[in-house]
């Protein structure tokens, strides 16, 4: 299934004005989108209560947010009085009484190993505040971790065409314990859409700029953590696996849709235009062993060394 990620709708993408987030959002619903990601830190706030304003005019959505990232990162802060304080934002900004999904958004390692966390959140779900709870990870470990948890629902982490190691062990251990895959930075970055060179520049509000080396956050969620002129070379090896009737970014979304455990995808857009493409990619033609192969092959040969070590 192919979601919407609603990151660029608050910030670290350049600036969306607020007519052209809720047009990305409209058209996600009327392309048949129903699960959209967002985070209480994204804009502070703004991307939430974007989505928040979508809930008004439209039912049968599923919404997935996050929250722990807009406080230092220390194990001692993920606590229930916190969540409970998260909570009443995030319920606030998006206008429900019950959040379908809240993740942990890629916390300190240690807070997936505390039993305290997952009570408290097992006590959000008592009090009716959310559903369903899961977590967002920087690594296989931490996700391995948290799939071993008996009541977590999903493990959100980075998965595409650059990011291999998750198929190891994490989705098999998923799709055993009955856990739910979210597939985030899809694309890279944007990297895999392929409409990138070297000579494509980026706003110093763009994460893409200021995060190359890790300055702000988890160097992992930029470029996947792939030296931008490394993939820019494993995107042109890539292109001729791409079938006529498909883009670049159509066909790398395919590749998630593929790999079995994987329960939704989602890319970002920032405009109507992306997200009917982006939705497209679910009626192309599942991809061959062929092309399956093709992919680990380019990735065995550029990326691993940069990136499989690492998350």
């Amino acid at each position: 299934m192919v979601g919407l990620g609603a990151w660029q709708l608050g910030a670290d993408w350049g600036e969306v004005d607020e007519g052209d987030a809720l047009a990305v959002l409209n058209s996600a619903v009327e392309g048949g989108v129903t699960f959209i990601d967002t985070a209480d830190v994204y804009g502070d706030g703004r991307s939430e209560r974007l989505v928040g304003q979508l809930l008004k005019d439209h039912k049968g959505l599923t919404v997935a947010t996050k929250m722990g990232r807009r406080v230092e990162q220390r194990p001692e802060n993920y606590d229930l009085d916190a969540f409970r304080a998260w909570n009443d934002r995030s319920r606030e900004n998006l206008g429900v009484d019950t959040i379908d999904l809240v993740q942990l958004h890629c916390p300190p390692t240690e807070v997936y190993s505390t039993d305290e966390v997952f009570d408290a959140l097992d006590t959000l779900v008592q009090e009716k505040r959310i559903a369903a709870y899961g977590v967002s990870v920087e690594t296989c470990a931490e996700a391995l971790t948290a799939i071993a948890r008996p009541n977590v629902a999903s493990v959100q982490i980075i998965l595409n065409a650059f990011r291999l190691k998750p198929l190891d062990e994490v989705l098999p251990a998923a799709v055993e314990a009955g856990v739910g895959i979210i597939a985030r930075v899809p694309l890279a970055s944007g990297l895999l859409s392929g409409k990138y060179d070297e000579n494509t520049t980026f706003g110093e509000d763009d994460h893409r700029n200021y995060n190359r080396k890790g300055e702000a956050f988890d160097v992992g969620e930029t470029f996947s953590g792939v030296d931008f002129a490394t993939g820019l070379e494993a995107v042109k090896r890539l292109v001729p696996l791409v079938p006529e009737d498909a883009t670049m970014a159509q066909f790398a979304l395919r590749w998630i849709l593929d790999q079995p455990g994987v329960s939704v995808v989602i890319p970002g857009a920032r405009n109507p235009s992306q997200v009917a493409g982006n939705v497209a990619a679910a009626s192309l033609t599942p991809l061959g062993p062929d092309q399956l192969s093709a992919v680990r092959g380019v990735y065995d040969d550029l990326i691993r060394p940069q990136v499989h070590n690492r998350w």
